[in-house]
């Protein structure tokens, strides 16, 4: 095991200095360096492919194993109304910054950037209220994991869920069967990240060499003040309410997910480490159902770092564009945008495309300006990408301690290092084990035997 881990310690190696590599490719070389995109892209549809089964497998788990209906809903509706303040908060800490760096002043835009921006906005596609809910639903049942639909697989799975928890006894074997399944997926994971280096340096690469320095230069305003927030965000205000509510420090749990934050930092998307946050919280002391019901959960409705991108920017827009925008408007169109972006789950360009769909619904005079950050939204893209994974961590966490269903000394023991994760399988069998059988007398609610 310990070689095993090794090497994917080694693999990891790989990963930065694929990254290095694809920075230097981007400047020397910036015409080849663009056509590299494709290997990017090749690495994260590998991973989008995994996600609605490892979704599907965890809520299905997740709920099925525990035996009252009512303790799901418990779970569910603390972690919605947690997720709401948090993006509530998120909001008035972007509206604040954006308010006082006024990022976008000064700023002219050209005709290259007005055709970008309308071209965004075609992208990203106005949906009102009722096509959304709608939206949830899939066409068949088989639908939801091939459409790609991270919210029309929670439906299915959380209907999966309840009708397995219903059966009782005569569903514990479809429970173990798709306990089997979820390790199979799992593993197939752990072989596609040995193509995460080839991955990174394609993507890395191509975006140097369409970008280059001189838009960052011309921008720099609002990337720095964007990190500066979201650096803000996450462990002053997470980091407080992490340590009040469970004594553990921001610092050591973020330091314990290093290997997935260099993960989203190559890929810039949070999904490409859904699966491994998912295991590593279950390794952590989280029970498997408050895991199964919050991680996937979160991943489309606690983007912590879209909202933040989504207020700065619309901010910056207005801005360059000679018409900023009063408090009012800014508080209307933001908590417009911060509804529609629900379901998108920090994918490389969904925060643009939800940034140009939400002005053109809204401000359609507005659009245009979203071409002046079409340059650096890759850039962008990380620290939301980022923001969004660890503030989902840290909720994992408190949801948890909330609920009773977090276990504090083994999260010592883990993040200390003395209980390493099996990075072969993704999973650690012993925890998982336990965690996997349904609760029984003389078993404990997160299903280790008393």
């Amino acid at each position: 095991m310990a070689a095993r881990r090794d090497k994917t310690h080694y693999l990891y190696i790989a990963v930065i200095g694929a990254v290095l590599l694809g920075i230097a490719v981007g400047f020397a070389a910036p015409g080849t360096a663009v056509e590299l995109k494709p290997l990017g892209t090749g690495f994260v549809n590998l991973i989008k492919m995994m996600i609605s089964p490892v979704i599907f497998c965890t809520i299905v788990l997740g709920i099925g194993s525990v035996r009252k209906a009512a303790k799901v809903g418990a779970v569910g509706g603390l972690a919605l109304g947690y997720f709401m303040v948090m993006s509530t908060v998120a909001l008035a800490i972007g509206l604040l910054v954006g308010n006082l760096l006024e990022p976008g002043s000064g700023l002219h835009l050209t005709e290259a950037a007005r055709s970008a921006g309308e071209a965004q906005a075609k992208a990203g596609g106005a949906e009102s209220t009722p096509e959304f809910l709608l939206g949830i639903i899939p066409t068949t049942l088989v639908s939801a994991f091939t459409g790609g639909e991270v919210l029309q697989t929670l439906l299915v799975a959380l209907l999966c869920g309840f009708a397995l928890q219903a059966m009782g006894t005569a569903g514990e074997p479809v429970l173990r069967g798709i306990g089997h399944v979820q390790k199979l997926v799992f593993r197939v994971l752990a072989m596609i990240m040995w193509v995460a280096p080839v991955g990174a340096f394609g993507a890395i690469a191509a975006v140097v060499g369409a970008t280059g320095m001189d838009a960052l230069k011309s921008l720099a305003v609002i990337m720095i003040g964007f990190y500066t927030t979201c650096l803000l965000f996450v462990f002053v205000v997470l980091g407080t309410l992490l340590r009040l509510c469970t004594g553990i420090s921001v610092f050591a749990l973020l330091r314990y997910l290093g290997r997935e934050f260099l993960l989203i930092l190559s890929t810039s998307s949070s999904e490409s480490a859904l699966p491994r946050l998912i295991a590593k919280m279950e390794h952590v002391g989280v029970s498997r159902p408050v895991v199964g019901i919050t991680v996937p959960t979160g991943y489309s409705f606690n983007l912590d770092g879209t909202a933040i991108y989504l207020t700065m920017s619309s901010l910056f827009v207005a801005e360059a564009m000679g018409k900023p925008l009063a408090l009012g408007e800014q508080i209307s169109l933001l908590l417009f945008m911060i509804v529609a972006s629900k379901g998108a789950a920090g994918v490389t360009g969904a925060g643009l495309a939800t940034l140009a769909g939400g002005l053109q619904s809204h401000r359609p005079e507005l659009v245009d300006g979203v071409g002046l950050i079409v340059g650096i939204d890759r850039f962008m893209s990380e620290a939301r990408a980022l923001t969004n994974f660890a503030g989902n961590a840290i909720a994992t966490v408190l949801i948890g301690t909330w609920t009773k269903e977090f276990d504090r000394s083994r999260a010592t023991e883990v993040l200390a290092g003395r209980l390493p994760f099996d990075e072969s399988t993704l999973t650690d069998d012993a925890h998982e084990q336990a965690a996997a059988v349904p609760a029984q007398p003389g078993v404990s609610k997160d299903g280790v035997p008393v």
